[in-house]
């Protein structure tokens, strides 16, 4: 069997990918009907695009309209698609007689804002009978899609939040409060824009729908495999090169991917054999997947959607946001980049042979197909407005599919394009749904600042300096993001990070000498809602990546979190010095700050791997880390100390060390 071929046969076929996204990924876990339920389906998720790709172009209808027609499609699909647990999933081609009631009621109870939308505008302050009852149904079937589409930690959060609200009068200490009763509760669900139909629904209902519309239209011209094609092209002769073309590809697959186990699916699909054929460890090669693939949500210009939602939640416009994040972007994905690097160095891993290396000539012969992520981000640039872009992104994608005859998108695939954007919808307008009853709670119960009061409180009992006051505050608040975000999506993790840990670091300001602004306040939750992801023991990236490889789960989170490290260091750097987000910066800090924050990713890579140019004792690689911290920290004294630290650790490589045995990495062609 000839290389190729043999390079061919270890991938991961569509079904055995499937099979991991439905196991790992909840919003995969959907149902395969055939018959006339397939018509009805079809007919459903064509006219929710159509809907969304009309009120895009032409403008929204009135809040609670939009929301509520959004909101109504999402549910009657989700009921239809999605098995009441993963066991109804074995007969895939069956609908169970309840999920088509269930449906219909969702239908019913989200029609009726548009039919009577005139009467409950002019009796908005209060509630009926019949309205106690539909606000109820539209809560319970919100839970119950959220459940199946999305999964069961944000719908348990969003219960223990509805209980909470009731209980208030009962709770103990600073928790109790005055209480909703249930009159009160449904119509702050239903009848107001503070809960289901609140913020996190409106950006569902408009930017984000869209920009997945958008990512549909680039995966039907081929554009994910093309990223793989030129990750390889370009990565993949260099030092332990499948690493390289994991990280390269899943940073590039991030900017149109919202979900870090879709992405490590997709992507690891390829590159975990390669890795594995050519020597890595099971563990470490599935970590390497996981890790960049969730460095894919805090990828600009999408983000995982999140960005969107930021805009709302921080009342910053989304340039400032991308902008924000680019730096701290590519310092995470470098990190991952050294350190895969230091490893191949380390135990002798090779690149690629060429042979099995695309032709650079034929890759760049498609290079066409990065415009419309260029035209995405021209727009966005030039202020345009977050709808327009996306519309601009579709036709542009459409546009350049036209320049090749493999790439076109035809009628059918145009149609496939449109069902496609609107299943991936249904799990992040659920999960928006549901967010928004948890964030009605914390705001009409004080819930946020009430933790994020306690937090404060709990870091002044330790302590009475107030800048160590603020680091542990965001040790706990790292803590709490961590937890909250585990099994969630971006988007639900985003936002309930956002509204229950966010408050802690700016109860702070304050007190401190510096204001934190706004912007790295959200920055700091959303990192670490993201890195659950990969931190055990929940670590769904992680998880979905030992599948592919066959490494032990929690080993591969554990590395998965190493790998990450320059997600759990540069969060509490930019909080400390917001220039790193490009706040308040000239180009010669931003550009100062770059470099010593890099270099010190490789120090701390170095440490955390154990080799630099030559093997590291543990003394040597604590010593290495302390450099790299040093250096990362934005300060003038410590970089000067860290510059120092680490020229005189490599001139003790050089000069004093012995090579100890390491191996030499053959036919590769430098980092």
């Amino acid at each position: 069997m000839s290389k190729e071929k043999k390079l061919v046969t270890e991938q991961l076929t569509l079904e055995e990918q499937e099979a991991l996204m439905q196991k790992y990924d909840t919003e995969s876990n959907q149902r395969n009907v055939t018959g006339i339920a397939a018509i009805i389906i079809f007919t459903l998720l064509i006219s929710f695009s159509l809907f969304q790709l009309y009120t895009g172009f032409f403008g929204a209808y009135t809040a609670y309209i939009q929301r509520t027609i959004h909101l109504g499609f999402a549910l009657v699909l989700i009921f239809l698609l999605f098995p009441a647990s993963k066991k109804g999933n074995k007969n895939r081609n069956r609908i169970a007689w309840y999920d088509y009631a269930l449906a219909l009621i969702s239908f019913i109870v989200c029609l009726y804002w548009p039919i009577f939308y005139d009467s409950l505008v002019k009796n908005i302050g209060s509630i009926s009978t019949v309205q106690v009852f539909i606000g109820g149904l539209a809560i319970l079937l919100v839970l119950e899609a959220t459940r199946r589409a999305v999964g069961l930690p944000i719908t348990i959060i969003a219960g223990v939040a509805l209980l909470y609200a009731l209980l208030g009068p009962y709770m103990p200490g600073m928790f109790a409060h005055r209480g909703l009763n249930l009159n009160q509760l449904v119509k702050t669900m239903f009848f107001t824009t503070e809960g289901i139909l609140g913020t996190p629904l409106k950006v569902s209902s408009t930017f984000i729908f869209l920009f997945l519309l958008f990512g549909a239209f680039l995966v039907k011209t081929g554009v994910g495999t093309y990223f793989n094609d030129l990750a390889i092209s370009i990565a993949g002769r260099r030092t332990g090169g499948p690493a390289k073309v994991a990280i390269f590809s899943s940073a590039l697959n991030g900017t149109i991917s919202g979900s870090s186990v879709a992405n490590t699916v997709t992507t690891g699909a390829y590159t975990i054999p390669l890795m594995k054929r050519l020597g890595y460890k099971k563990e470490f090669a599935g970590a390497v997947e996981a890790a960049a693939s969730t460095g894919g949500q805090i990828m600009p210009p999408i983000m995982g959607a999140a960005a969107f939602l930021m805009i709302e939640f921080a009342g910053v416009p989304y340039w400032e946001i991308a902008k924000a994040a680019i730096i701290p972007a590519i310092l995470y994905f470098s990190g991952i980049w050294i350190m895969t690097h230091l490893e191949a160095k380390k135990t002798g891993l090779v690149g690629l042979p060429k042979e099995e290396l695309p032709s650079k000539k034929e890759v760049f012969k498609k290079i066409h197909l990065l415009i419309p992520i260029f035209v995405i981000i021209i727009f966005l640039f030039l202020g345009y407005s977050i709808e327009r872009t996306a519309l601009l992104g579709i036709l542009s994608a459409v546009v350049v599919s036209l320049f090749m005859k493999e790439t076109r998108i035809t009628p059918r695939k145009f149609v496939d394009a449109l069902t496609s954007g609107a299943r991936t919808a249904l799990g992040v307008a659920a999960a928006t749904a549901c967010a928004g009853i948890i964030v009605g709670v914390v705001t009409k119960t004080g819930l946020g600042l009430k933790l994020g009061n306690g937090i404060v409180d709990m870091a002044g009992t330790l302590t009475s300096n107030v800048n160590v006051q603020l680091l542990l505050t965001l040790l706990f608040t790292m803590i709490t993001s961590i937890i909250i975000g585990m099994g969630s999506p971006t988007t639900a993790n985003y936002i309930i990070t956002s509204t229950i840990a966010l408050p802690a670091i700016l109860a702070l300001n304050d007190q401190l000498d510096f204001a934190i602004p706004v912007l790295a306040a959200h920055m700091f939750v959303f990192y670490f809602g993201i890195v659950a992801d990969i931190t055990p023991p929940v670590a769904l990236a992680a998880f979905a990546a030992s599948g592919i490889s066959g490494g032990e789960p929690i080993r591969t989170g554990i590395n998965a979190s190493k790998l990450a490290i320059a997600a759990f260091i540069i969060p509490y750097m930019f909080v400390l010095n917001p220039q790193m987000l490009m706040i308040d910066a000239s180009w010669l800090g931003i550009v100062w700050i770059f470099i010593t924050a890099f270099t010190g990713m490789i120090a701390v890579g170095a440490g955390l791997i154990g080799y630099w140019y030559k093997g590291l004792n543990w003394i040597e690689r604590i010593l290495s880390v302390i450099t790299g911290l040093l250096l990362m920290y934005p300060e003038g004294y410590s970089d000067a100390i860290g510059l120092v630290l680490f020229i005189g650790m490599i001139a003790y490589q050089f000069i004093f060390k012995k090579d100890q045995g390491v191996g030499q990495p053959v036919e590769a062609k430098g980092a």
